[in-house]
């Protein structure tokens, strides 16, 4: 994956736009969900919709610190984009019977509590923080969550959706790796190092410890699901080959930041690492719901209706 023209692929971006209504949710295709898949399924798709809604708040937060006016509307198309993709996962659950009226699935305790995070502290980090920890999140989903849920669900319908959420993924990928690369050029010592200031940051430091607990969280769900743990880490190995692809990627210190906290992932025997993390999971498990503050209103804007 080479760097990529900003300028061009914002001209692609605006003319590959889709929307709800391009789908026939109604098409034959839903019956082939069995029994045994269904349950599963509905935690899976649920949390997958609210990881897309994730990278949806980091974009709209990114859109508002970017460094140039091209950029500034790439963000703003993902912001776009991360939100269709959660409606298409909700139109696909309401399809397979999954939602009630119209109900929205509930976000396993650890992504709301990333999605609180975001809500509060999210417009305040640089955009080289998000700008690394975005494409981390997206080959993860790229490639881990949504080839597994393609390979496992027969529905012709899921396919098409994918189709054109994988083609959006790829874009919002290939201008991550751009940026992050950006952003180790030309930087002098200092100025990288200043660049690592933000972990001294309490907010930021309340953001990781969100999310840690969640990639295990995450991880324990999929291979739930059936995913073989090796495909999961195999997606996070990626990232830290196309990241350090280049001496300017290499250069990026929060690339290194993020790609060796992925190998501490994806280690299952460094128990100094996973233990305490599966701890966190698990102490997060006995929060009540009713102790967390009301979900930001970002959130009403989720809907499976085929709207434009």
């Amino acid at each position: 994956m080479a760097s990529i023209d900003l300028d061009k692929m914002l001209a692609k971006i605006k003319s590959t736009q889709w929307a709800l209504a391009d789908i026939d949710w109604d098409a034959p295709g839903a019956e082939r969900i069995t029994d045994e898949q269904w349950p599963k399924l509905k935690a899976f798709m649920a949390d997958l919709m609210w990881i897309e809604h994730v990278g949806a708040r980091a974009f709209a937060a990114m859109a508002k610190k970017a460094p140039t006016e091209t950029l500034r509307e790439i963000y703003t198309y993902f912001h776009a984009e991360e939100q269709r993709h959660a409606n298409a996962e909700m139109a696909l659950m309401k399809r397979w019977g999954m939602l009630e009226g119209d109900e929205i699935p509930e976000p396993n305790i650890n992504l709301r509590l990333v999605i609180e995070w975001l809500d509060r502290y999210a417009d305040e980090m640089p955009v080289y923080v998000l700008g690394t920890v975005v494409p981390m999140l997206e080959v993860a989903l790229d490639g881990a969550l949504c080839t597994f849920l393609l390979e496992t669900v027969d529905d012709p319908v899921c396919h098409q959706a994918f189709e054109k959420i994988n083609d959006d993924e790829s874009r919002h990928l290939g201008v991550g790796f751009t940026v992050m690369e950006m952003q180790g050029r030309g930087k002098t010592f200092i100025k990288l190092t200043q660049m690592v200031a933000p972990l001294l940051d309490p907010r930021l430091l309340l953001g990781i410890a969100s999310y840690f607990p969640l990639l295990n969280k995450m991880r324990d769900n999929i291979m739930d699901m059936g995913l073989p743990e090796e495909k999961l880490y195999n997606a996070m190995r990626k990232f830290e080959k196309i990241g350090g692809r280049t001496a300017d990627g290499r250069r990026n210190p929060w690339f290194q930041i993020i790609s060796r906290h992925g190998r501490f992932v994806i280690d299952r025997d460094n128990r100094f690492y996973h233990a305490p993390v599966d701890a966190l999971v698990r102490a997060t498990q006995y929060i009540p719901r009713r102790a967390l503050p009301a979900v930001p209103s970002w959130v009403k804007e989720l809907t499976y209706q085929p709207a434009a």
